[in-house]
């Protein structure tokens, strides 16, 4: 079984995936592992898309393509597995469509996690780091006993710029713009299911993996 994850920043994509691949026994493929074990490996791809990650750009679809399209060519994903951040966008879902039917496969169902804009924001502007110990906290399901202090070492802590109200907007502004038509290829293809992403996480994965075995 092949399955896309698809959900905005803070909606527990990263969370429910870790729980799939375990529960479905599906590789678990995600493109910023994929480079941080390139650049650490020193391979092509990766010091091509190094790069870009120094430059705080994007890194370009077709180096995110290929690198994706050599790791479901591995051996433990003949059979299935699981893409988490990857389509982003129209090209890529074409570019992984066409590599799969190639070999006779096709995307299963692109499953995606809703969670409303202010919730969204909520979470992710919520996100505070120590300056000493990294540990984080979020103001919100986790803050600190004292605030702006860390509990483990009594840091300061401070939010990264992605993670400020006015940054967050922006990202999941860009994110919508990216994947609605997404969401619609998958919807026309009949492979799209919209999951709750307001419930636990438990209920979460509990929804998916209902929806997924029952299309086994």
């Amino acid at each position: 079984m092949y399955v896309i994850l698809l959900g905005a920043p803070g909606a527990g994509k990263g969370t429910q995936a870790d729980i799939l691949s375990t529960e479905m026994h599906l590789p678990h493929i995600a493109p910023g592992d994929l480079f941080r074990r390139a650049l650490e490996e020193k391979t092509e791809l990766g010091l091509l898309a190094k790069k870009y990650m120094e430059e705080g750009k994007l890194v370009p679809n077709e180096i995110t393509s290929r690198m994706i399209l050599e790791r479901i060519n591995q051996p433990a994903c003949t059979f299935g597995c699981l893409f988490d951040g990857f389509p982003r966008t129209l090209e890529q879902a074409e570019v992984l469509d066409k590599a799969l039917v190639d070999q006779g496969k096709n995307i299963d169902k692109a499953i995606y996690i809703y969670v409303p804009d202010e919730e969204l924001v909520k979470r992710l502007s919520g996100r505070w780091i120590c300056q000493s110990c990294q540990t984080p906290y979020h103001l919100i399901s986790s803050p600190p006993k004292v605030p702006g202090k860390c509990d483990k070492c009594g840091g300061k802590l401070y939010q990264r710029p992605d993670d400020r109200e006015e940054t967050v907007r922006e990202r999941l502004k860009v994110f919508f713009s990216q994947t609605m038509p997404l969401l619609e290829r998958y919807r026309k293809q009949d492979k799209l299911i919209e999951i709750n992403g307001n419930l636990g996480i438990q209920e979460v994965a509990k929804e998916i993996l209902s929806v997924l075995k029952g299309s086994k």
